[in-house]
């Protein structure tokens, strides 16, 4: 079957095994690195199965994700020592559910430090690559299992 949407290409290859910046699985779903780690642990929650939106969701699945959702801040705080995470849902772009989790922390240059990520150079982002990012990687995961 030829995934519709970005995220059910991903989906797929994170039940594979077969993508890089996979994470972890959490009940609701998987959790990924951001493909540009425009803020250093930069993640995403991808739903298994993909919905097109939160809402589509039954009420106690919905739960399950925000949950999973918040449970990655958590680790997100811990392994990044952010002081806050940043969490957004969209599908304008992809139509299907995924929630970025951005951390934050003061080292961020003063001028874009109350940014939103979408006002960050994503263009000069580093691209996730197990090389810089796989100790994080690997410490997020641990955090994440259960």
């Amino acid at each position: 079957m030829t995934p519709t949407t970005t995220i059910h290409g991903m989906v797929e290859r994170c039940r594979a095994g077969s993508y890089p910046a996979a994470v972890a699985k959490l009940r609701s779903g998987w959790v990924v690195m951001g493909e540009r780690q425009v803020l250093i642990g930069y993640c995403l929650l991808l739903p298994d199965p993909v919905v097109p939106h939160l809402n589509a969701l039954p009420p106690e699945l919905r739960g399950q994700f925000l949950s999973d959702m918040a449970l990655v801040g958590d680790a997100l705080l811990i392994v990044t020592a952010a002081l806050r995470i940043n969490y957004a849902m969209f599908g304008n772009v992809e139509p299907a559910l995924h929630a970025h989790i951005f951390p934050r922390n003061g080292s961020e240059p003063e001028a874009t430090r109350a940014a939103q990520p979408w006002a960050l150079d994503w263009n000069a982002a580093p691209v996730y690559s197990d090389d810089l990012h796989g100790d994080l990687k690997r410490r997020l995961a641990a955090r994440l299992q259960p």
